[in-house]
């Protein structure tokens, strides 16, 4: 017989606690931003928390949120 699995949470005073989540990003319209795919961008348009819309010169790309692979310079 086996044991069904359970989650096994840490304890508030220990000290290997579960790494805390990233911060969300959070775009403004004009920042520069740089893309792993499509390079260099300015950002034209937020929808607050759901995509941006960057313009990377040749194209306009939409990228939602968590915005992989998108970081603010």
């Amino acid at each position: 017989m086996t044991k069904p699995a359970m989650i096994k949470r840490p304890l508030p005073t220990s000290p290997f606690k579960a790494a805390a989540a990233p911060p969300l990003k959070v775009f403004a319209v004009g920042d520069r931003v740089t893309h792993d795919v499509h390079g260099l961008g300015r950002v034209t348009a937020v929808e607050d928390g759901i995509a941006v819309l960057v313009d990377f010169g040749s194209l306009q790309e939409r990228i939602t949120s968590p915005y992989p692979k998108l970081t603010i310079l």
